[in-house]
């Protein structure tokens, strides 16, 4: 079901092209499928702040699959439970929130992989196995190609960055801005120059090992300086929050048409 959608996900990446996809809150697939209809490479699906729930992500997974847009779950801990449980249902890559070592990391990626790469929990019986469906020896070659981003948020991140780097199997660290910014008593302030320098520093020294960088941008203005920086992962605002800018847009275009219109008595 993913294998398609990593190849070309990855492929784009390998060519130095930046992909592009909101997270997404809501509990309704509606979003996620409308998402791929418009032609992002990627929506981040939430369990760290959202309220969908296990059960109901497995659906918004089918809408991503169904539109073609790379599914990643964003899990809330690192731990087999959450990321096992997001990978049986289809996720074609996991994000993990606060990495702040490099033992962190080594844990996300062994609980993400099936052996040699890691130690994953084995069941052939759930929906990325296509319920037993698929032959054993595919599942578990097309199950490692899953990507592993490493979501970075904190000063002890900063300090640990060199071993962090160095952990095998992270295809992708992610820099989450308004954490990091809180990390260094500026909560909020994620174009501060010390929160800038910080997500610089992650940046250069991610580059020089090969790795992926992403990012969460709410502006133009910020996803611009951010690709032109060399960071390939960009993820774009909140479904709740493009849906708030355009409801917006729309009623100052409506107030904007009213004024301009003389209406019959």
């Amino acid at each position: 079901m993913n294998e398609q959608l990593i190849r070309a996900f990855k492929e784009k990446l390998q060519n130095h092209q930046p992909v592009f996809g909101p997270f997404m809150k809501t509990s309704d697939p509606a979003f996620t499928e409308a998402a791929g209809y418009a032609g992002m490479d990627f929506a981040i699906l939430d369990m760290e702040h959202g309220p969908v729930d296990i059960a109901g992500m497995q659906n918004n997974i089918r809408a991503a699959q169904l539109a073609g847009v790379l599914p990643v779950v964003r899990v809330p801990a690192i731990t087999e439970e959450a990321i096992g449980k997001a990978l049986d249902i289809g996720a074609a890559a996991i994000e993990i929130p606060q990495i702040s070592s490099a033992e962190q990391a080594r844990k996300a990626v062994q609980t993400a992989k099936f052996y040699p790469q890691g130690q994953r929990g084995v069941c052939r019986f759930v929906r990325a196995a296509h319920y037993s469906a698929q032959a054993r020896e595919e599942y578990f070659r097309t199950a490692n190609e899953t990507l592993v981003i490493a979501q970075l948020e904190g000063t002890e991140a900063i300090d640990n960055i060199d071993t962090i780097l160095k952990v095998p199997g992270i295809d992708i660290i992610f820099i989450g801005p308004y954490d990091l910014s809180q990390s260094v008593g500026l909560p909020g302030q994620i174009t501060h120059p010390v929160v800038l320098d910080c997500m610089r520093t992650i940046i250069q020294k991610a580059r020089q090992e090969g790795i992926v960088v992403g990012t969460f941008t709410d502006s133009h203005e910020s996803m611009e300086m951010w690709i032109r920086a060399g960071v390939q992962y960009i993820s774009y605002s909140v479904d709740v929050g493009i849906f708030y800018e355009a409801c917006v847009s729309l009623v100052h275009q409506f107030d904007q048409i009213f004024r301009g219109v003389e209406m019959p008595v």
